[in-house]
This record gives C-alpha cells, structure tokens and sequence, in this order.
C-alpha cells in the first residue's frame, strides 16, 4: 500500500473518533496528513522585552513568576487564575481560565516563555491564555495549523509527527528529479516535508516551503505541458482562408483591429496541419462572437460541419439568431438545445447526421451519445470555463482531430490563463468596437434608494429598460431581500404600474427563455434578475444596471453583469449599492469605479481575494493551491513552468523510470480535478 492510499488510522495516535475529526481538515490519507502545512509558526525564539510591548501584537515574552497564582470561580465552570510575571524592568500581568493544570506548574521564581496577544488594559499589559512554555522549550518554532473542534494544535502536530516517518518509507524517491532539483537549488523532499512542520529557524522553514512551492506548481505545469504536447495533433482538416473577404463582405461594419488579429490566428492555424487549438479572451462587448463567426464561415465554406457549445440555453438562442441573421442562407444553421420538443431534437440531429447542417448551435445537448456529425471540421466553445477541458474533449471527439476554438468574456490575469488555458494558444482582444459609450459606475449605499428609482422612472419614462440585481434567491437569508421579495416590492411600491419582471437561476429554461425574450422584446421595462443575466441575450435598449449588495460579488462577476447594459450607443449607468463598512470591501468597489478595463479589475480581483476565491476552483477546473500563492511566488511558478517545458520536451509521455514518480503525481492531480471540476 502507498503512501496515497494508507488511510490515515494507520497512524499511531488516529482512532476512528480522531479520524472523522481529520477528514473535515481534508485528511484521509498519509499523503494528505504529511501535507496538510501550517498556515503559521510560533517563534518562541524571538523574545520582546515588556518595556516594548505594543497592544494588538502577538509576541513571546521571557519572565519570571513573580507572586503566586490566585484562582477565583466567577461563575459555574468557570475559574479564572491571574498572576504577575516579570522580566526584571517591567510586569506583564497574566490571566488563565479554566486550567488549574497551567496554574499550578507557575511556581513563584520559575522562569517561563509567555506567548500570546498584548492587551493595555487600566494602565497594565496583560495577556490572557497565553501559550506558556518551560525556558528550555524544545522547540522553539513550532506550527500552528488550521483546526476543526474537537482537534487541537498539539494533537494534530503529534499526528503528523507520526506520520512522517511512515511516509519516508512508503516514498523511496523524489519526484523533483535531481537535475531540476540542482538546477533550482531545490532541497529533498525529506527535508521540505520534516521542514514544514517542524523546523529549526524560520529559514529552514523557508528552504521547505521554497520546495513544496516548486514541486506543487511543477506537477501542474508538467501537467498543462503534456495536455499541450498531446493537443498539437496532426489533422487532415484543411480550412482555407480565401472565402474570408466574401466573410467580411456579410458585416455592416469593420472589425476592429483587435478582432482582425484575431481572426488572422485563426486562418493561419485552421489552414496548417495541426490542429487549431486556440483561446479567444477579450472583455465584455469586444466582439469575440464575430472572430467565431469568420471561422464558422471559412469553415462551411471548405465543406466541414462546425459545432458552437454555450453553456445556457439564452446564450445558444442568442448565437444563433446572430449567425442566421449574419450569414442568411450562405451558412446552414440549426439549434440544439434541451427545450427542443423530441420531434424537434430528432429531425435536427438527423440533419446534422445527414450532412444537411453547416453550423450546430446548442448547450450541453450536442455532447448527447446521439448526436452525430458527418464531418465535424471545428469545435467553438463560449464561456469555455464553465464546460472544462473533459466536456470540450468529448465534443472534440465526434470529429477526427477537428480545429478547436475557446471563446471567454471572463478577463483572467496573465498568470491564471496560463494555468486554466495552458493548452491553448492565446488571442487577446483588448479594444472594444467604435460607437459604444463609456458606462458611468458609482458606488452609493442603501440611503439613495429613492433617488436611484426616481433616475430609473425617469429612464423608463424616455422608453429605456433597466435591470436590477441582488445576490440573494432564498427568503430570510439574514437582511438580504430575494429577487422574487425585491421584484414585488419594486412593483407595488416605486415602480407600481411598469411593467416589472423576475429572473432567476430556479426557473425553468422556458420560464427563462420567456422572461428574457419578453425584455429583449421591450415588454419588459425593468428586469429584477440574480446572476443568471451574467450571460444573457444582448439588450442594447438596458441602459441602467443597479446592483444590490454589491460587496458580495467578486470584482470580475461585477464587471460581467455590468457588461450587460453599454450594448448600444445610448449612455449606460452602472449602480453599485453597498452598506459594507470594510476596508477591503469600500476598496475592491472603488476599482469598479475606477475602471471598465477588465484585465485591471481581474488582477484587482486575483490581489484582493486570492486564487481560491477569484471564481472558485470547481467551477474552472483550477486545482486548488495547498502552499503556492499565484500572486506572491511568480519566480516561482516561471521557474517551475520553464522546468517543466523542459522535461516534457525530452519526455513527452514522462515514461522514463526517473520520471515514474513524476508520472504518478500528474495522473493524481488530474484525476482528483477531473472528478472536482471537470466534469
């Protein structure tokens, strides 16, 4: 049994009752115990001096036990014990509760190590439920891990403790193979795992976690390397360029040169060799379905089936009526979506089958087991991060080695395309088409309610539309208004003979469908609305987005739903309401305010909140970060995607023994991602 799979009651000091305790930590196996890190240490080795003591720090203090302890019940199970304690100039006045084991060993002339909070309270420092060591401490940095009730620090230490040496046994090798191990003056992975947890100094501690770092971000990028490696296919899907001028002949206006370049990428890819596999990325509103659309049309034109994967049934409506008013009867297009009758869905993938479509548009629908293509030349996905690599894999495959194509509106920083998109070759589009008005954002609390329905009326009035948005669908989630309570109270109250409509992620496609043709139609003047009109049907008449409590949304999700109104040459407004108080909460809102470029609010969003929070690992298939942080180890992560470029340009397949290791961490990292967020 390996050290992946022991279960972790192997371990000397886990009983079953400890075991359940560990799995809410994420530790079932001695791999995840040895690499379950600290999230901090206490330095017992650096003492301050109580003269310095500054209130709010967390520090050590060496002193002696000056007057005997005095233990006083305040109330039913509680005693509290207080002493006083000295460091030979000053006093630190010590408080215990409920530990008479603690208080007794604080013998009056005993010297020990004091290690907690400063407080300043009525003209005294003072600490309360310090850590309090022997001066000899055996160790003097020491960890301090995330817990779960009923699990201590010294508990869990002790556990790890045990489990180390099982670990060494069950895992003979390194992955890191010791080329990249010198070259990077990387230490063993022996040393990093007892260094994590129990170093000698902060720099032996910084040696470990410098290796952990690399090796966590390396069999990630060694991973992103061989999809990339094993993406570079040979295809004999040859799609020309020549009927490109008939393409741009078909639009009422000139693509901008942003979206030219773009589809400049793509000629050159669909008409090579190899398979086109390539990552569209630009903001809201630049344009991306029109690139999609000049490689749907090349490719009809050079006698291949297209298929286009939205990740809504709105979306995939959306695509399609673009296309058949686009192309009109020069391109074949047909939609596949669940709402579909049966007769519907069977007439359609007939033709399909048939050969008598040119461009399938639809959701999930066109990965049925029945749907298939006669000669799938080319896949586009839309909102790729939503779908996954597997999902875009399975379209993939009803075509032998058709070009790909990803389309995303999400702007992701430079460093996290790299990950999610590593297999992919990257087009960036960054300017948006001529004509469109800058949308004005304020950020304003509850207080300017009235005024903010009085500016919507009045935008109403002159025949614009508007949505509303709020985080929140169930009722009496704390103070948070649902979007069904919020929508009836807008209809009998200040919007009390508009019409006034209601959009959530709970109702059925066609009540959605419905509701958002109805607006898209006019019918509708004000749509209150949850996320779901982040991706919705183009309303260039919605003019005014209002967004309620807005400070629970991250900064690249606000962006999106702004996005939705700016569609038109008409002045936009985006409304950000907030009654948060925070810091962080008044300065992430600001950049919203600040800008409408959303590269900037994407890194904003990343530095602010953090990888794990940015859009949430699962839903972009993002492996979570045990030690590694994507903003603070850049160095880190080049210097680990340089190594493995390199190894799997020697090794595509990482079959050499040395790299058997290596092999089996790859396979674990994207298996374990694959069933998290892949599917």
């Amino acid at each position: 049994m390996s050290g992946y799979d022991m279960d972790v009651q192997y371990v000397k000091g886990v009983g079953e009752k400890r075991a359940a305790l560990l799995k809410k930590l994420g530790i079932e196996t001695l791999y995840d115990a040895v690499h379950y890190y600290p999230r901090a240490y206490l330095d017992l080795s650096s003492q301050t001096a109580i003269a310095d003591l500054t209130p709010g720090e967390t520090v050590c203090v060496k002193a002696v036990v000056g007057v005997p302890v005095h233990g006083a019940q305040i109330r039913r199970g509680m005693t509290i014990f207080k002493t006083i304690v000295t460091d030979g100039e000053d006093t630190l006045h010590i408080t215990i509760f409920n530990s008479a084991f603690t208080a007794r060993r604080l013998e009056v002339g005993e010297t020990f190590l004091f290690y907690g909070k400063v407080a300043y309270v009525n003209g005294c420092f003072e600490m309360t439920n310090p850590l309090i060591e022997t001066e000899d401490a055996a160790e003097p940095f020491r960890p301090v891990y995330p817990l779960t009730a009923g699990l201590s620090t010294k508990q869990l230490g002790a556990i790890i403790r045990n489990a180390i040496p099982l670990w060494e046994q069950a895992t003979t090798d390194d992955l890191i193979p010791g080329d990249v191990r010198r070259t990077y003056q990387l230490c063993h992975e022996r040393f990093a795992i007892q260094n994590i947890h129990f170093p000698n100094s902060p720099n032996d501690a910084g040696i470990a976690r410098r290796r952990l770092m690399f090796e966590e971000l390396f069999v990630l990028q060694c991973g992103m390397a061989q999809l990339r490696h094993t993406s570079r296919v040979k295809t004999d899907i040859r799609i020309r360029g020549d009927a490109l001028p008939a393409f741009l002949a078909l639009l009422p206006f000139e693509l901008t040169g942003a979206q030219r370049r773009a589809v400049d990428d793509c000629v050159r890819d669909l008409s090579g060799g190899v398979a086109m596999n390539r990552l569209v990325q630009g903001d809201v509103g630049s344009g991306k379905t029109m690139v999609a659309a000049a490689a749907l049309f090349l490719a009809a034109k050079s006698g291949v089936q297209s298929a286009l994967m939205a990740p809504t049934e709105l979306l995939a409506k959306q695509h399609y009526e673009t296309l058949t008013r686009l192309f009109g009867d020069t391109v074949r297009v047909v939609l596949l979506t669940g709402g579909l009758t049966a007769k519907e869905k069977k007439q359609t993938r007939a033709a399909i089958a048939a050969g008598d479509v040119d461009v399938a548009v639809g959701t999930h629908a066109l990965l049925s087991e029945d749907v298939a293509f006669h000669r799938l030349g080319l896949v586009v996905t839309d909102e790729q991060h939503r779908f996954g690599v597997r999902q875009r894999g399975t379209l993939s495959q009803k075509g032998d080695a058709p070009h790909v194509l990803v389309m995303s509106a999400t702007p992701i920083p430079r460093t996290l395309s790299l990950i999610i998109f590593g297999d992919l070759d990257l087009s960036v589009i960054d300017e948006l088409p001529g004509g469109r008005q800058p949308i004005r954002t304020d950020v304003v609390d509850s207080s300017y309610h009235a005024r903010i329905w009085a500016f919507l009326r009045k935008h109403l009035d002159a025949g614009r539309q508007a949505y509303v948005v709020c985080p929140a669908l169930e009722e009496g989630e704390g103070e948070l208004l649902s979007a069904a309570e919020l929508a009836q109270q807008l209809s009998d109250g200040p919007f009390a003979g508009y019409r006034v409509g209601l959009l959530h992620g709970k109702m059925k496609p066609r009540e959605k469908a419905a509701v958002m043709t109805a607006f898209a139609a006019g019918e509708v003047q004000l749509l209150v609305a949850t996320t779901v009109v982040e991706v919705g049907i183009d309303v260039p008449n919605a003019v005014i987005m209002v967004v309620e409590n807005a400070e629970r949304f991250g900064l690249s999700q606000l962006h999106q739903l702004r996005g939705r109104v700016g569609r038109g040459s008409e002045r936009s407004y985006c409304i950000l309401v907030s009654d948060a108080d925070s810091d962080t909460a008044r300065q992430r809102l600001s950049v919203m305010k600040e800008t409408t470029d959303g590269f900037k609010i994407a890194d904003a969003d990343l530095r602010l909140r953090g990888p794990g929070d940015f859009f949430g690992a699962r839903q972009h298939g993002l492996p979570q970060m045990k030690i590694a942080d994507l903003m603070q180890d850049m160095t880190v992560l080049r210097e680990a995607q340089q190594a493995a470029a390199e190894i799997i340009a020697q090794d595509p397949g990482l079959s050499q023994p040395e790299h058997s290791v290596l092999n089996d961490a790859v396979r674990r990292l994207f298996a374990r991602t694959s069933a998290q967020a892949l599917n």
